[in-house]
């Protein structure tokens, strides 16, 4: 996972354009507003947690890339498509996550499905399953307090197996 380090909003306003779930979409920002505080701004619902990088709840996608949406400069991101758990929500891994029990209380549900579908989407593309070892270095950088990450671990890589026998 990217990140940054965070620092409070400057006085100095401007715009960025980006590309948000597929929707051109402008965003207000200072000079170190961070990509979250931008994105709820514009009315994009990403959870937020800890905003200090530490519980992964923010996690999105900005050109592919798996980062602490907390943490980024949202100044850095000018013409970047931008993808938040609202676009990348699968109904395999969301079934999964539910049968293994690995959705409680919902504080990391977010981050862990953004990204899951990250490290999905790396696996199939290489023509690999992710193994309980793969997925837990892949969601290292969220945190849960509930499910012990049993749960999720065996979802996903539940769900790897299965997207990669429906390429075969």
């Amino acid at each position: 996972m990217i990140c940054a380090t965070t620092i409070p909003d400057g006085p100095d306003a401007g715009t960025v354009a980006v590309v948000v779930d597929g929707t051109p979409t402008t965003l207000e920002v200072g000079p170190v507003t961070s990509l979250l505080r931008a994105l709820r701004t514009a009315s994009v619902p990403v959870p937020g947690g800890c905003e200090e990088g530490e519980c992964g709840s923010c996690s999105v996608l900005v050109d592919g890339d798996l980062v602490c949406s907390c943490l980024v400069p949202a100044a850095l991101v000018d013409g970047a498509e931008v993808t938040t758990v609202a676009g990348r929500q699968r109904p395999d891994l969301l079934a999964a996550l539910a049968a293994h029990g690995a959705v409680q209380c919902g504080f990391c549900t977010p981050g862990m499905v953004v990204a899951a579908e990250a490290a999905l989407d790396a696996a199939t593309a290489a023509g690999e399953p992710l193994t309980r070892a793969t997925a837990t270095e892949a969601l290292t950088g969220n945190l849960c307090r509930c499910t012990g990450y049993r749960g999720i671990l065996e979802a996903v890589v539940e769900v790897s197996v299965g997207r990669l026998r429906a390429t075969r």
